[in-house]
């Protein structure tokens, strides 16, 4: 298991403004790989094939994860990601989307591209980015099988600079390794030139303020979502972002939908935090 101490944290936060992107390898013991890889098999029997050349016509892609296979929420929250996230995002950021990815043999190349494309805003790179995004290894990534292919440095890149093919690099770590890399970075899936499947698993996070790739409230509605962590919970976008009551439902907190012990601020004795011109009552409680 990785320990991302002070010492560790820097090093990953330097990879990652230099290159884009770092890895944590062996992050989760085999026991939990093979844990998540049985709770997913019942989805992995050719029911969910890729729809376009995105996707891989050649892979399957299983979404809304935690409404399927449980856990796979020890590796959303997992520590130490989190802590690296931590540093490269504004408080109360978001779960973005979860997916499962498995790549078959025969499979081509993905285009590149980046997934930090914000609904399509009106911002070119080089900018700093929305979002982070993580792709966890249930199979070992190898040169042949599919692994994840990065151009180094390339969230640097101005928008209209492509990625030349010796610009372009596997990412080869053990299953329970993760990558972690910024949302404006250039990559792809890999051809599977091997003999067996690459399975992965891809929790992508991003800034508050901005709609999730994946509609977490219907993905995992509540009835689901109270039985996670309030990490967990929070992620999904049962929260509200202070200062303000953004993520509000109804005038109030929406960890009330899934929890029936929930206390608000005033209950708790609180005070909204940096409210100008607004009552406490308005306030999600």
């Amino acid at each position: 298991m990785v320990d991302c101490n002070t010492e560790h944290l820097h090093q990953h936060l330097q990879r990652i403004e230099a290159d884009g992107f770092s890895i944590l390898r062996n992050a989760i013991d085999i026991d939990l790989v093979n844990t998540i890889k049985a709770e997913l098999e019942p989805y992995l029997r050719g029911k969910h094939p890729g729809r376009n050349d995105f996707e891989g016509l050649h892979s399957e892609r299983v979404y809304a994860l935690l409404s399927k296979a449980p856990s796979v929420a020890k590796i959303i929250e997992h520590a130490d990601v989190l802590t690296i996230l931590d540093h490269l995002l504004p408080a109360d950021y978001l779960l973005s989307a979860a997916l499962a990815i498995n790549v078959h043999p025969g499979e081509t190349p993905q285009p590149m591209h980046i997934d930090d494309n914000a609904g399509n805003l009106p911002f070119p790179r080089p900018r700093a980015h929305f979002g982070i995004s993580t792709i966890w290894a249930l199979d070992d990534f190898t040169m042949d099988n599919g692994a994840t292919e990065v151009a180094a440095g390339s969230h640097r890149w101005p928008e209209e600079r492509q990625a030349l093919p010796e610009e372009i690099s596997p990412i080869i770590m053990p299953a329970g390794s993760v990558v972690i890399f910024v949302g404006t970075l250039l990559h792809r899936g890999g051809a599977n030139r091997a003999s067996s499947d690459r399975l992965a698993i891809t929790p992508q996070y991003c800034m508050p303020g901005l709609r999730q790739i994946e509609n977490m409230p219907l993905a995992v509605p509540p009835a689901t979502a109270g039985q996670y962590s309030k990490r967990i919970q929070e992620l999904l976008g049962y929260n509200t972002i202070d200062p303000g009551f953004m993520g509000y439902v109804d005038g109030v907190h929406p960890q009330r939908l899934i929890d029936s012990d929930y206390q608000g601020r005033r209950a708790r004795g609180l005070k909204s935090p940096g409210l100008t011109g607004i009552t406490e009552p308005s306030a999600p409680r």
